[in-house]
């Protein structure tokens, strides 16, 4: 199963929720629709990957040029997980760049609070 998702404009973030794989084939198409997205705005981002199925090592950087996009055009980027996704984030120690939250409503919250 390739990558799928859906698109959705909330007030003033986007949000994605995406199913599949998200691996070396599916990046470059994630990176490319997400970034413009990103560009045209909002640019805070929430990215529901609690349906995801798999993430290797090409995922995870699509998400660490995703949050740097959001972060260059003044916006923040939220990742909705599951237990699979948070222990490879994990495993690679990227839980400290990458905002993970357990539910879209904690997602939400965290856009809301004043960014520093």
């Amino acid at each position: 199963m390739s990558l799928r998702g859906t698109h959705e404009v909330k007030g003033n973030y986007q949000i994605f929720r995406l199913t599949g794989l998200l691996d070396a084939f599916s990046e470059p198409t994630l990176r490319k629709v997400i970034g413009d997205y990103i560009s045209e705005g909002p640019a805070d981002i929430i990215l529901v990957l609690s349906q995801i199925d798999f993430i290797d090592s090409s995922g995870l950087g699509a998400l660490v040029q995703l949050v740097k996009k959001a972060q260059e055009c003044g916006g923040s980027l939220q990742v909705v997980t599951n237990p699979r996704v948070t222990q490879t984030v994990k495993l690679v120690r990227l839980e400290k760049f990458l905002s993970l939250q357990d539910s879209l409503e904690n997602a939400e919250k965290s856009l809301k609070k004043p960014k520093k």
